[in-house]
């Protein structure tokens, strides 16, 4: 509670309250992919600063579902895509995002088993650098009658 001599203090607190905000990144959640075909993982953000090209970043990151094996990166952007230079992603991704549409989507090129797990799609638009990180759960099959077309690639 506010007491007479430091109403000005609560008042800057308050203020400094209100302009706080966070980065909210979507993903679909599960998505399929054909083993060999390449997928895009959809990420789209929201932000209440404004955009400057150069100074939004977006990471990706994977994590395997087999345990013993490290999280790895999978993708950089900030103003230009940097893939990795070593491990099962490189060569692989592609920017296939848009940093002014607000889309930080990659394309994963030619998925087998060893790129199901969980994918992490992170961005910061400074001054707003929290927020949730969007995850995607890929589950690679092979092709057949059952597995159902994904309009999204």
């Amino acid at each position: 509670m506010c007491v007479k001599g430091i109403f000005f203090l609560c008042g800057l607190a308050a203020l400094a309250v209100l302009q706080v905000s966070g980065i909210y990144v979507y993903t679909p959640g599960d998505v399929m992919a054909i083993n060999g075909m390449d997928i895009r993982l959809k990420c789209t953000f929201q932000t209440a600063s404004k955009i400057y090209h150069d100074s939004v970043s977006i990471s990706w990151r994977f994590r395997p579902l087999e345990p013993g094996r490290e999280e790895e990166e999978v993708f950089y952007y900030q103003q230009k895509a940097y893939s990795p230079q070593e491990g099962m992603f490189r060569n692989r991704t592609l920017w296939a995002g848009d940093i002014m549409g607000k889309d930080a989507s990659i394309i994963i090129r030619e998925v087998n088993f060893a790129f199901n797990g969980t994918y992490t799609c992170r961005v910061k638009n400074p001054p707003d650098v929290h927020g949730w990180v969007g995850e995607i759960r890929l589950r690679v099959v092979n092709p057949g009658p059952e597995t159902p077309p994904d309009h999204d690639n």
